[in-house]
């Protein structure tokens, strides 16, 4: 498994976790069921705690720059998407433009025809005003 594959499978997780509530060791168990992570085991479940973790601050930034969307009207996979981007640019050490090109692709992938629009838009602003640099990690 590559980490664009990792990367989606965190995705998945995520959704999983919000529209679930399941306990994330069970969440985790089901997709090791049928899924060999590799090398990206401990990518996909430091990701994934780590944005359940830090769940109400990447919450609270998404509302800020989703301009008069709430969270509860937003499609899930949005928010799993956003999520994941949010965590790996604030408090991961992924760089930030493979971070939203990959949330991007995901977008197109797993969510509605113009939801990649709007995921590049509120990450770009998210960096801007954090002060992230292109191709940095907020721990680089």
């Amino acid at each position: 498994m590559n980490r664009t594959e990792a990367r989606e499978w965190v995705v998945k997780m995520l959704y999983q976790y919000d529209v679930s509530r399941l306990p994330i060791s069970k969440i985790f168990e089901n997709f090791y069921k049928e899924n060999d992570p590799g090398e990206q085991k401990e990518y996909i479940e430091n990701t994934v705690i780590g944005a359940i973790e830090h769940l109400e601050e990447i919450d609270k930034e998404i509302e800020r720059y989703s301009q008069n969307w709430a969270l509860n009207r937003m499609p899930k996979i949005d928010l799993a998407i956003l999520r994941c981007s949010i965590y790996e640019m604030q408090y991961g050490n992924i760089p930030v433009n493979i971070s939203i090109n990959e949330a991007v692709e995901i977008a197109k992938k797993y969510s509605t025809e113009d939801s990649h629009v709007f995921i590049n838009g509120l990450l770009g602003a998210f960096v801007r005003d954090k002060g992230l640099e292109e191709g940095k990690s907020n721990d680089n």
